[in-house]
C-alpha cells in the first residue's frame, strides 16, 4: 500500500511539473503574440516594401515573381509600379513605323524619369509628422506672404486680351469695363456680333490644359442667328460646359431663385415687342387715362429698357462679387446675376479674359484681396494630413475589385477630394475593394518631392517611372493592369480618372453580373465604329493610326475589364507584343480586340451610365467632376441613398 501511495505521489508531482511548464509556455506565447507580432508586422513589412526600390528597372521578368497570397493585415505601400518597363519599352525593337514616335517618346521619358526617381531616393524623403509643416516648400515660403495690389487699372495701349488678378477676387470685389461692341459682321448668314467676358482659373490648371472658366458672360447682340439679343452665362471645367443660364429679354419669374435678392434676368425691350414703339405709345395712353380717373395713385408706371449693348456705342459694365453670386450692371442698371457654382471659389478667379467683337477702352478692378498665396503650387493648402484619410489595411491578398486612378503630379486637390468622397465607401474601408492613384513623375522636381511625401503618408499612390505627358498616359493604364493582377490579384479592374466620381457598389454589381457566365468581359460606355479626328486639338495623323475606324472601345473616364484580360495585357507588354497608341482608351479597345480574337470570346457590355460628359441621373460613374462636386455627390449619395447629380459647378 505504501508503495502504491509513493507512485501516486510521484505521478502527481510529475503532472504538476508538466502543467506548470504548459502554463509557462502559454504565458510566453501570449506575450509573444501581444508584443512581438505587431512590431514585426509594422516594421518588417515596411522594411521589405522599401527594400524593393532597387528593383524598379530590373531586367528580370517580373511575371515569374508573383508572391503567394498573404492573409495577414497589412498596408500595401509599394511606392512605384512593378511593371517591367525595361522589358516592355527600353529593350523594344521598333519595327512598326506608326509606333516609332510613341516608343521613342517613352524611352526618352523613362530615361528622364529614372534620373528624377534616383534623385528622390538619394534624398531619402520620408514623412515623419502628420502636420502640414512637412508639406511646405520652405525655399519658396516667401511666396505665400507675397502682397497683391488692392486695385488694378489698365488703359489704352496697355490693354491685352488677358488681365491677371494675382490673388483672385474676394467678397465685394468689382471689375469695371468701358468698351464698345463692334459692328455686326457676316458669319454664314445672317450677321453676327458678340463678345465674351470670362473669369479664368489660371492657377488651377495642368500644363497643356485649358484653364477653367469660372464665369462665362456672352452677350450676343444679334442673338443665336435670330436677331433677338440674348446673354448666356456658364462655367467650363476641363473642357466640359455646365448648364447654361440664358437671359432673352424676359424678367425672371417670381417663383425663381434670386441671387442676393436680385433676379437672374431683367427685362429688356425685345424685337417682337415692336421695338417698344407701339407698346410704349399704348402704355402711355393707358397711363394718362388712369391718371385722369385717379388710378395713377394706386398703380405704378412700369418702364422697359432697351438692350444695353448696341453696335458702335460705348457702355460701362460693372461686375461685382456678391455673397451668393456675380452681379452685372450696365450703364448703372442691374442686368443679370449668376449664382456661384460648386467647384470654384472667388480666389480661384485669377484672370479676366475678353474676346470677340469688342473694343476695350479701359478696365478697373477694385477691392481685391491682398494677402492670398500667389504660388500656384501650394499643396499644404489642399492636403488634409489626417489619419482618417489614409489607405486602409489590406486584410487579404486577393480582392474583389481594384480601382486604378489616373492622376497628374500636381493634382493634390483632386486626389484629396477622391479620398474624402467615394474612397470612403465601406467596400474600400473593408479592403474588399482597393483603390490607388497612378502618378508619373513631374518635370518640376519640387512637385515630385511633395507627391513622394504625400505617397508616404497616405499610402495610396503608385509612381509610374517616366516624365508625365498626355501621349504616354497609356503606360499608366498598363501599370494599373499589372498592379491589379500581381499586387492585389483582383477579380476585376476598373480604370478611371481623378475627376471621376465612382459608385463603388454599382461597379462591383456590374462586374459580378457580367462574370456569372464565366466569360471575359469589357464594361463601359462603348464607342462603336468611331472614326479618328484628322484635325483640331485631338487630331490623329495617318502615320499614328492608318485605319479608318478605331476598334470598339469604352470611354476613358471609367471602364471595367476582367482579370484575364489585364493579365494578357501585362504579359504582351513585357514580351514586346503590345501595340501602344497615345489614346489610352482606344489602346484598351485594341488590346481587348486582340484578346477576343486570339484567346477567348469577350462580352462587351455597353452602358450610358458610365457618363463621359458630366453627370446623369442614376449614374455609375460621373466624369469631369470638380473637387467640390465630388464632395457634393458623396454627401448626396449618403444622405439620399441614391445617385443624384450636382449639376452646377
Amino acid at each position: 500500500m505504501k508503495k502504491g501511495n509513493n507512485l501516486e505521489v510521484l505521478f502527481s508531482v510529475s503532472r504538476k511539473r508538466k502543467l506548470r511548464t504548459v502554463i509557462l509556455l502559454g504565458i510566453f506565447y501570449v506575450f509573444l503574440v501581444s508584443f512581438e507580432a505587431p512590431f514585426l508586422l509594422k516594421n518588417g513589412l515596411d522594411s521589405v516594401s522599401h527594400s524593393t526600390n532597387l528593383k524598379l528597372f530590373s531586367k528580370e521578368n517580373s511575371e515569374e515573381k508573383q508572391a503567394a497570397p498573404v492573409f495577414r493585415a497589412h498596408r500595401e505601400t509599394r511606392p512605384f509600379s512593378g511593371l517591367n518597363f525595361t522589358a516592355g519599352i527600353v529593350n523594344y525593337n521598333i519595327s512598326l513605323q506608326q509606333e516609332s514616335g510613341i516608343l521613342k517618346s517613352a524611352k526618352h521619358a523613362l530615361k528622364q524619369g529614372r534620373k528624377l526617381w534616383e534623385e528622390l531616393i538619394r534624398k531619402n524623403i520620408t514623412t515623419t509628422t502628420s502636420s502640414l509643416e512637412g508639406l511646405i516648400i520652405h525655399n519658396n515660403s516667401s511666396n505665400f506672404d507675397e502682397k497683391c495690389p488692392d486695385s488694378i487699372s489698365i488703359r489704352g495701349d496697355e490693354i491685352s486680351k488677358l488681365m491677371v488678378l494675382p490673388c483672385g477676387l474676394a467678397l465685394r470685389s468689382h471689375i469695371t469695363l468701358v468698351a464698345k461692341p463692334r459692328a455686326a459682321h457676316m458669319e454664314t448668314n445672317p450677321k453676327i456680333s458678340q463678345f465674351m467676358m470670362e473669369l479664368l482659373g489660371l492657377k488651377t490648371v495642368e500644363e497643356g490644359e485649358d484653364p477653367p472658366r469660372i464665369l462665362h458672360f456672352n452677350p450676343r447682340l444679334k442673338g443665336d442667328w435670330s436677331e433677338k439679343p440674348v446673354i448666356e452665362h456658364n462655367t467650363c471645367y476641363r473642357m466640359q460646359w455646365g448648364t447654361s443660364q440664358r437671359c432673352e429679354g424676359f424678367k425672371s419669374e417670381d417663383h425663381e431663385d434670386t441671387v442676393d435678392g436680385m433676379v437672374k434676368c431683367e427685362k429688356w425691350i425685345r424685337n417682337d415687342d415692336g421695338n417698344g414703339t407701339s407698346e410704349g405709345q399704348s402704355k402711355g395712353v393707358k397711363w394718362w387715362l388712369n391718371r385722369l380717373i385717379g388710378g395713377w395713385r394706386t398703380k405704378k408706371m412700369s418702364f422697359d429698357w432697351p438692350f444695353p449693348f448696341v453696335e458702335e456705342k460705348l457702355f460701362v459694365l460693372t461686375l461685382t462679387a456678391g455673397l451668393e453670386g456675380y452681379h452685372i450692371h450696365v450703364n448703372g442698371r442691374h442686368l443679370t446675376s449668376f449664382p456661384y457654382r460648386v467647384g470654384f471659389t472667388l480666389e480661384d478667379a485669377t484672370g479676366l479674359s475678353l474676346a470677340g467683337d469688342i473694343d476695350v477702352h479701359s478696365i478697373f478692378a477694385g477691392s481685391l484681396p491682398t494677402s492670398l498665396p500667389t504660388n500656384d503650387f501650394s499643396p499644404e493648402r489642399h492636403l488634409d494630413m489626417s489619419e482618417r484619410w489614409k489607405s486602409p489595411m489590406m486584410i487579404k491578398r486577393q480582392v474583389e475589385l481594384f480601382i486604378g486612378i489616373l492622376s497628374a503630379g500636381n493634382h493634390f486637390t483632386e486626389r484629396m477630394a477622391v479620398r474624402k468622397s467615394w474612397m470612403q465607401h465601406k467596400l474600400i474601408k473593408s479592403s474588399n475593394v482597393v483603390a490607388r492613384f497612378f502618378v508619373a513623375l513631374h518635370s518640376r522636381n519640387e512637385v515630385n518631392v511633395q507627391v513622394k511625401k504625400e505617397a508616404d503618408f497616405f499610402g495610396d499612390i503608385v509612381f509610374v517611372p517616366y516624365v508625365d505627358s498626355y501621349d504616354l498616359v497609356v503606360l499608366k493604364t498598363v501599370a494599373i493592369c499589372e498592379y491589379g493582377v500581381r499586387t492585389v490579384s483582383a477579380n476585376y479592374i476598373l480604370k478611371c480618372d481623378d475627376d471621376t466620381f465612382v459608385r463603388v457598389d454599382a461597379i462591383v454589381n456590374q462586374a459580378k453580373k457580367a462574370a456569372k457566365n464565366n466569360k471575359s468581359f469589357y464594361i463601359g460606355n462603348i464607342n462603336y465604329y468611331h472614326m479618328p479626328l484628322r484635325s483640331g486639338k485631338w487630331a490623329v495623323t495617318y502615320e499614328e493610326w492608318p485605319e479608318e475606324h478605331y476598334p470598339n472601345y469604352a470611354n476613358g473616364p471609367g471602364y471595367i475589364i476582367s482579370f484575364d484580360i489585364a493579365n494578357f495585357i501585362v504579359s504582351d507588354f513585357e514580351k514586346h507584343k503590345l501595340r501602344l497608341f497615345k489614346m489610352e482608351d482606344v489602346s484598351m479597345g485594341m488590346w481587348v480586340k486582340k484578346f477576343n480574337s486570339s484567346r477567348r470570346a469577350v462580352e462587351y457590355v455597353h452602358s450610358l451610365k458610365f457618363c463621359q460628359f458630366g453627370c446623369i441621373e442614376d449614374y455609375i460613374v460621373a466624369h469631369y467632376q470638380s473637387p467640390r462636386q465630388m464632395i457634393c455627390l458623396w454627401n448626396k449619395l449618403k444622405q439620399q441613398g441614391r445617385p443624384i447629380c450636382c449639376n452646377t459647378r
